[in-house]
């Protein structure tokens, strides 16, 4: 798999496959001004943020011959983490849409670039407030600070601006921030972004309560979460000469003290003792999962499939609660995400191909219908999916079902029958230190290789398939039922302390007919187990993947893996199957 800069770093180059263009011809012609010229107007604005004010640096891009009596829509769009209005992701949206005759204002978010105020994870009510004071200006009820003011952005009424915001990452999760309290905003497109930060941040991936949300505290993902947190707390050496409101404290340099706290304590190895309820309730207070009851404004989710940061699963929860609230939504499983995946023929923006790739005729078809209002605009289907394995995009109803179950037999053997379970039973012991290795998170950000995913024996236990008759190709997240014996964990695990839980880690590997195991993704299942007495469901990370003919499925629990916290103690696990008690895996299989 490729190994690239992680998108909140590098620019925001939008992929997508080119095919199955046909079926979504763009039905509204781009207004006269859309053939590449533009003026471009830096803007200051001071905008109410929580208990502060906040001044928000902003690129004003309006093309030629858009004025009082030509209107037209407009775009908001903010950067990812760690970049700003001009960082080349951020600036390119601007210009993308300003060429084809949008009003497109950029703007640094809050405690990056030259914007102030510290960083706040998108908080609705500092995040989002002050994104709300910009569509005030888009919306003509305020002006900048040097007194300019938007009177040419077309209106859905007085003070009511029309107007889409797209962005990645940090810039995506804003645009859900922003809508959930100000309806005024017509369309949302967020990328490769978050549902609950509490899970992307230490996810457990059994016991969802409510989309990935667990009751029970996962597993500390360390190397992306300082990863983040030295980024921010780095940004004197990024930034010269910034805006004194930026500053916190000598503990906290740049973000809420509550964000700061919130790391401390994964880092401290007193996760996820006393004091994860409130580090958990302060993560989701700042996510979707939080305040998607709010969200009305018709919603296109793009998330990328190579991601072990924000998974297909968080883009999944965001999709189900949007639809089952009847907001409007769609979701498409791009190639690229944090972790690369970058796929030759996609959209990038950065060479102005909208309109011959498969995303960015999405997008652009997204934008023509809710903020063009041409109703007859097709917007595509619901569920769309980039397969590496065919030409293009794959697309359905909805994300497909759970529809091939497999059994783990007491031999190794992965089968597709109980009556083929034998008994038996196998064990691991977990070490001190990890002995497995799915990846190193930051290894593209620092230009380092990455060694091949691992385990080292008797630290896991794996059960392999038959050579496959056919190619299966599975859409969507795995799932596991298992049941696991653990004498030392259960002694302990209701000690009051949840770290003294069982710690293990999911995934599945494709093997090929010489050997060679492939980790799609590298995405694994951390996996903190609530009650080692009782079967647990563990949900794997979604992939779009085909098991070729002849290869094999090889099923994995580990005992740890070295980008995340792991066990507190030598904790053995004996994994016992008979043919009418053992566990299962479930397959999301399309065709």
């Amino acid at each position: 798999m490729s190994r690239a800069v992680p998108g909140f770093r590098r620019p925001l180059t939008l992929l997508a496959g080119a095919a199955l263009l046909a079926p979504l011809a763009l039905t509204g012609a781009p207004p006269a001004s859309a053939a590449g010229r533009y003026t471009v107007t830096a803007l200051e604005f001071t905008v109410r943020a929580g208990d502060r004010s906040c001044t928000v640096d902003a690129d004003l891009y309006r093309p030629d011959g858009v004025d009082a009596q030509h209107p037209a829509p407009a775009v908001l769009a903010t950067n990812g983490f760690g970049g700003s209005k001009s960082d080349g992701s951020t600036d390119v949206i601007g210009k993308a849409f300003a060429e084809r005759g949008y009003v497109s204002l950029v703007y640094s978010g809050l405690g990056f670039g030259k914007s102030g105020c510290r960083i706040t994870l998108n908080d609705p009510a500092i995040d989002g407030r002050a994104a709300s004071g910009l569509v005030d200006f888009l919306g003509g009820t305020r002006a900048a600070d040097d007194g300019t003011k938007a009177d040419f952005v077309t209106a859905d009424a007085p003070g009511d601006p029309v107007v889409g915001m797209i962005g990645g990452s940090y810039g995506g999760a804003v645009q859900l921030a922003t809508a959930s309290a100000d309806h005024r905003v017509d369309a949302l497109v967020p990328l490769v972004t978050w549902n609950d930060l509490a899970y992307s941040l230490a996810p457990n991936a059994t016991g969802a309560a409510r989309g990935v949300s667990s009751g029970t505290a996962g597993v500390f993902k360390w190397q992306w979460t300082n990863g983040f947190y030295l980024m921010g707390e780095g940004q004197p050496l990024l930034v010269p000469s910034l805006d004194p409101s930026r500053f916190g404290s000598l503990t906290c340099l740049h973000f809420a003290a509550e964000a700061c706290d919130t790391v401390r304590f994964l880092n401290s190895g007193r996760y996820p003792a006393a004091g994860t309820e409130e580090m958990l309730a302060y993560a989701r207070s700042v996510s979707p999962v939080s305040y998607l009851s709010g969200v009305t404004a018709p919603t296109l989710l793009v998330q990328g499939q190579a991601d072990s940061l924000f998974n297909l699963n968080e883009a999944t929860a965001t999709y189900r609660a949007l639809q089952a609230q009847g907001t409007t939504a769609k979701m498409i499983w791009q190639a690229w995400g944090h972790s690369g995946g970058q796929v030759a023929g996609e959209l990038d923006l950065g060479t102005g191909n909208l309109e011959t790739s498969y995303v960015g005729q999405r997008i652009l078809a997204w934008f023509d219908r809710y903020l063009h209002h041409e109703e007859d605009t097709a917007t595509g289907p619901d569920f769309a999916y980039y397969r590496d394995y065919a030409s293009g995009y794959g697309t359905a109803a909805t994300v497909p079902a759970l529809s091939r179950t497999m059994y783990l037999s007491g031999d190794g053997a992965l089968v597709d029958s109980r009556s083929k379970v034998t008994r038996g039973s196998r064990q691991y012991t977990n070490w001190l230190l990890p002995s497995s290795h799915s990846e190193t998170s930051l290894a593209g950000l620092i230009g380092l290789p990455d060694p091949a995913p691992y385990d080292i024996k008797g630290t896991y236990l794996g059960w392999t398939s038959a050579p496959l008759t056919a190619p299966l190709d599975v859409v969507g997240a795995p799932r596991a039922t298992l049941k696991v014996v653990s004498p030392k964990a259960e002694r302990v695990q209701n000690s009051g302390d949840a770290a003294d839980k069982l710690v293990l880690f999911a995934k599945v590997y494709d093997v090929a007919p010489d050997g060679t195991r492939t980790l799609v993704n590298r995405l694994v299942a951390p996996v903190r187990v609530p009650d080692v007495t009782r079967p647990f469901t563990v949900e794997l990370p979604g992939i779009v993947h085909r098991y070729e003919k002849g290869h094999k499925l090889r099923f994995v629990i580990a005992a740890s893996d070295s980008a995340y916290f792991g066990n507190r103690g030598i904790k053995p696990v004996t994994v016992v199957s008979a043919p009418q008690d053992t566990g299962v895996l479930e397959l999301p299989v399309v065709g």
